[in-house]
């Protein structure tokens, strides 16, 4: 694509239907939203809800096994950070969630899909955000 040279459309719209089915499939099946941090919360025994232990932990081991699954197929060429940084992205996310009442799949893809106006909120919210973290990372030279 012009000006986007790694873009990948198709995999996009692949990767956004899956999910979109998966969040259908939880709220159809489960009659809960599929909200990540939610589910996390759940599988470890931090919060409560009527959502099954199994259920949130097998939504939550899916994750990385799909991920898995689709560089084992499709040969992706996948690069991560160093753990240390992974971990704490990982318990900075975790508090903006709490702070947030929700990630971006239970807001963003969920909320919103049920025009929820706390949703559409948190979804500008989470996006004004990472607009303003990746320029800010440019003009400083940390991104490119």
């Amino acid at each position: 694509m012009p000006g986007f040279p790694q873009a990948a459309p198709v995999q996009g719209l692949v990767g956004g239907l899956l999910i979109g089915l998966a969040a259908a499939i939880m709220l159809l099946g489960n009659g809960r939203i599929a909200g990540v941090s939610g589910l996390f919360a759940r599988a470890f025994g931090i919060s409560s809800g009527d959502t099954p232990r199994q259920l949130a932990w097998a939504f939550i081991a899916g994750l990385p096994l799909g991920a898995g699954l689709v560089e084992l197929v499709a040969g992706a060429n996948a690069q991560f950070p160093a753990p240390p940084l992974l971990l704490i992205a990982g318990v900075i996310v975790g508090f903006g969630t709490r702070l947030g009442s929700g990630c971006t799949s239970g807001h963003g893809i969920c909320g919103i899909s049920r025009l929820s106006t706390r949703s559409i909120v948190a979804t500008l919210t989470f996006m004004a955000a990472g607009v303003l973290t990746v320029t800010m990372m440019r003009l400083l030279g940390l991104s490119t």
